[in-house]
């Protein structure tokens, strides 16, 4: 018996000195001092992105010791796309626990791990600790692979539905944007007619049903009812009414640009059924009605050597904005001087538009080892090289001041360097995913380029370059159509615009941008709508009155 007491007070020794020696278990308050996961620093309260959701790994570092038989797994959770259920095991010196989540989790999602305050891991948590982390994309395949002659087609055509389907239903003019109800816009419908065109060629529909569209289209602007302003459309109109709606407050009248845009368009359509039947006739003559109304001299305002962008029945010339270059307006000159009826001079296209050369016209600088013959520096928008050059040619193009297909390739790859060094370091931006031009953004809209950088991609704006940068325009295709196509294709092709880095992607559809994705990709195919529009006397005879050179058109 005396021996079995002595065993037992031996035994209370030891594990009073077991105690003893381990006296950081009575642990008090928990701190945590970093959080790791997959190897990236993460502080507290803060987020990080790019984490891969397939194989996830969380290291919490405590300051000290933690009683590794106490954890409370509900004062330690995740929130986000699905519930996490995770193991976890601690580290031999019990300052570090390692989770790591059951199954895979969620791709380009956001997730939380949560450390409640309270009772844990035998002390207490007084500060709560919570770490975001998103998930990076899923980077398989959404679609089978198809050819790429086939994927430029697919694309062509649920972008032209855009203009089909989702026209107004009176007027046939497109739509401002999805959703805009009897809103039409004057540009935009001039995009969308060289759209139609290409559909009749490209078999989405019949030159019958194209006639038929165009017809009813052209019918509703000659209409008297239908708002002209010396012969220029306002830039937004009533599709049922044809009544001006103002774009702003003192934007009610004509808006030359916008004009423009649908003249260019117009003047294509006119050309395709030039020598067509007898109904086919008739429409070209009612375009040629339309477009001899317009009275571009009078936007000279007062016979000054300039053209203004906007006159109002009530304003006048309060908006006083000046069509000058280097912007989208090219065309607009062209146009004017072309017009058989209300012509510009030369000097007007050289003091008005070119500036007589001074900036932003010419520019001459070099970026990324690019030489930028005119323009803001880095380029601007890509729209730029878009909207005039639906129709206008610029593939051996020259005046005074640029050879434009030399200015139109050096402004698409300067974007396309840009958004490959990505300066800004935004997620997602590089040789595949590119374009910076006027968009949806988040909470609004804005003329995105490398001066004006949101991080927000517009897939008109490589799409559209196409016949400038081919394979980088093509490279991208795949990526917006591949990778991100779950997010971001439609029923009228690629919405307007996404932000990798904001994890946004626009439900919208725009139809200034939806137009050039068509036109351009059919001019790189076939160079259609350049041949049409280029064909067109008053066109050829006006780039000459202006001192533009075109071998084999021009001469």
């Amino acid at each position: 018996m005396k021996n079995l007491s002595l065993i037992f007070v031996c035994i209370l020794a030891l594990c009073s000195c077991r105690k003893d020696e381990e006296p950081d278990l009575n642990i008090g308050e928990i701190f945590i001092d970093s959080v790791f996961i997959n190897g990236t620093h993460v502080p507290n309260q803060e987020s990080i992105s790019q984490v891969d959701y397939l194989d996830v790994e969380i290291r919490v570092m405590f300051r000290s010791r933690v009683d590794t038989m106490q954890l409370n797994r509900k004062k330690i959770f995740f929130t986000g796309a699905l519930d996490t259920f995770y193991t976890w095991r601690f580290e031999e010196n019990a300052t570090a626990l390692l989770i790591y989540p059951k199954t895979p989790l969620a791709p380009y999602s956001t997730y939380r791990l949560v450390f409640d305050v309270g009772k844990n891991l035998g002390g207490t948590l007084k500060t709560p600790h919570y770490y975001t982390f998103h998930t990076r994309l899923d980077t398989t395949s959404k679609f089978p692979a198809i050819s790429n002659d086939s994927l430029l087609t697919l694309v062509q055509y649920r972008t032209f539905r855009y203009f089909w389907d989702y026209a107004h239903p009176v007027s046939g003019l497109a739509r401002e944007r999805l959703g805009s109800g009897d809103v039409v816009t004057s540009g935009g419908s001039g995009f969308g007619l060289m759209a139609i065109l290409a559909g009749i060629e490209r078999g989405f529909i019949t030159r019958e049903q194209g006639l038929e569209r165009f017809s009813r289209i052209v019918n509703f602007l000659i209409n008297p009812e239908t708002d002209t302003f010396h012969g220029a459309f306002p830039h937004w109109m009533n599709g049922s009414t044809g009544k001006v709606i103002p774009f702003s407050t003192k934007d009610n009248g004509g808006d030359l640009v916008e004009t423009a845009f649908l003249m260019q368009g117009l003047l294509t359509v006119r050309e395709y059924f030039r020598n067509g039947t007898g109904p086919e006739q008739a429409l070209c003559d009612s375009i040629t009605r339309l477009w001899e109304n317009v009275e571009w001299s009078w936007y000279r305002k007062n016979n000054e050597n300039v053209l203004y962008w906007h006159w109002s029945p009530n304003y006048g010339w309060d908006m006083n904005m000046t069509i000058s270059g280097w912007n989208e307006a090219l065309i607009i000159y062209v146009l004017a001087a072309s017009s058989p009826t209300y012509p510009i001079p030369k000097e007007v296209y050289d003091n008005g538009w070119a500036r007589n050369g001074a900036y932003p016209m010419v520019n001459g600088k070099t970026f990324y080892d690019i030489t930028l013959p005119l323009g803001i520096d880095r380029g601007g928008p890509l729209f730029f090289a878009h909207y005039s050059f639906l129709g206008l040619d610029p593939r051996d193009l020259s005046d005074t001041w640029a050879h434009y297909w030399t200015q139109n390739v050096a402004h698409t790859k300067i974007n396309y360097e840009y958004c490959k060094h990505n300066p800004k370091n935004y997620i997602g931006y590089g040789p595949d995913c590119w374009g910076l031009t006027a968009s949806d953004v988040p909470g609004g809209y804005s003329a995105s380029s490398p001066n004006n950088d949101l991080g927000v991609i517009a897939p008109t704006a490589a799409l559209s370059s196409i016949p400038y940068t081919p394979e980088e325009s093509m490279n991208a295709l795949h990526f917006f159509y591949y990778i991100l196509g779950d997010k971001l294709w439609g029923d009228y092709g690629f919405h307007d615009a996404f932000s990798l880095s904001s994890r946004w992607f626009a439900d919208s559809y725009i139809a200034i941008d939806q137009g050039p994705i068509v036109v351009m990709i059919e001019n790189y195919r076939t160079g259609l709508l350049w041949n049409l529009f280029m064909a067109a006397p008053e066109i050829r005879q006006g780039l000459k009155n202006l001192g533009f050179s075109y071998p084999g058109i021009l001469d």
